[in-house]
Parts: C-alpha cells; structure tokens; sequence
C-alpha cells in the first residue's frame, strides 16, 4: 500500500482557500436557518458562493481540469444572478408579479 505524497506548492493552497470558502457558504446558511427556525440563504451565502467559486475556478484552470472548469464557471453565472436579484430587492426595484388566472377555451374551460 502506498501512501500519497503531498507537496504544498502555492495552488495547492489557492485549492485549499477556494474549498473552505466554498464550504463556509453552507455553514453560514446553516447558521442563519437555525436562527431564524426556517430555511434561510442569507446574502453571505452568495458571497461565500463566489469567492470559493472564482478561487477554484482559478485552480482548475491551472489543473487544466475541463470537468471542473465548467463546472465552476457554470456555478458562477448562477451566485451572480442570485446576487443580481438580491441586490435588485434590496434597491427596491423588484418588479411586481400579479398571477391571473389562465382563461381555457377548450372543453373544460
């Protein structure tokens, strides 16, 4: 049996950073849902979303890891949309939604 050699080279440390952050995301919204007794995704998730993202985004670049580049690519265009809408709210421009009800003409209707 062999043990793997671990040499710590700069990367791997921009690897290590990336994989806290990214899992500090999901602390932070555990420690908001318990608070609050409710699912809550606080802002910070999103932050901690990004910055862990765009971390290992980085690192997989550098691994040349085509996976795990798109992977973390395709993560980022959604962290920065649900910042986009939390922003949005916040500045008060979230647009009004009023549901109607659909009108049938078939049979049913």
């Amino acid at each position: 049996m062999s043990m793997m050699s671990l040499t710590i080279t700069p990367w791997l440390i921009v690897g290590f950073i990336g994989q806290a952050l990214f899992t500090g995301r999901f602390l932070v919204q555990w420690i908001a849902s318990e608070r609050a007794r409710r699912s809550v995704v606080p802002f910070a998730f999103w932050v901690f979303s990004i910055a862990g993202g765009v971390t290992l985004l980085a690192y997989a670049i550098y691994r040349e890891d085509p996976v795990f580049i798109l992977g973390q690519a395709a993560g980022l265009l959604i962290y920065a949309r649900n910042i986009y809408f939390v922003i949005r709210e916040r500045l008060g421009r979230t647009p009004v939604v009023v549901a109607r009800p659909e009108h049938r003409t078939d049979a049913a209707g």
